[in-house]
């Protein structure tokens, strides 16, 4: 049996040097633009080599990316591990609320947006991700109601749910337009038409 502290010095160790190539590549890129840097200039200013880069990230691409994995994780287990008696979808409110609200607050992330907004590859990768959480979410949303991994409502919220960050992306109050967005998907539009004009 491995002996934990060596296993655990191992594994800081190794998202330390994760975390200083992605923090490096961000650099650069938003210095030189994502076209204008090559993966040697990322791992020269991390201070590792090509083979150790490409051991922690799969892509050029995945270097902006760095919390893909982390992202996912966190969502399924928001419904995997919510508290007894909470509904999926107030679940995913209390994650969102919690957990990206907070990073939205961080000032480099209107940089991060623009630099993947201006760059195609960036936002094909984007786009691909987005569409790799949604049927995680989708099918972990199924499992938990016991319904088909391909269930329609399922995959319909999950990418409902994922649209809101760009929802609320930018909003004079990001957590009120959180509020807003879950308020609709659990009491539907119809709970709207009070407020909207007669013709």
């Amino acid at each position: 049996m491995p002996d934990s502290p060596t296993v655990g010095r191992r594994e800081r160790k190794k998202a330390a040097t994760r975390q200083a190539i992605a923090d490096a590549a961000l650099e650069l890129f938003l210095e030189h633009g994502f076209e204008g840097v090559s993966v040697r200039d990322v791992a020269e200013r991390a201070d590792v080599s090509t083979t150790t880069l490409f051991a922690h990230f799969s892509s050029k691409e995945a270097l902006v990316f760095d919390r893909e994995e982390e992202v996912e994780e966190a969502l399924t287990a928001a419904v995997r591990e919510r508290p007894k008696g909470q509904s999926v979808i107030e679940a995913l409110r209390a994650h969102a609320l919690e957990s990206w609200v907070r990073i939205w607050s961080d000032p480099r992330l209107r940089e991060f947006h623009a630099l993947v907004d201006r760059t195609p590859a960036l936002r094909e990768y984007a786009e691909r991700m987005w569409m790799r959480h949604a049927a995680a979410l989708g099918a972990v949303i199924a499992g938990e109601l016991g319904r088909e991994v391909d269930d329609l409502a399922c995959s319909a919220l999950a990418r409902f749910v994922l649209e809101i960050p760009t929802l609320a992306q930018g909003r004079r109050d990001p957590r009120a337009a959180v509020e807003t967005v879950f308020d609709l998907l659990v009491h539907g539009w119809r709970s709207q038409c009070d407020s909207e004009p007669a013709h």
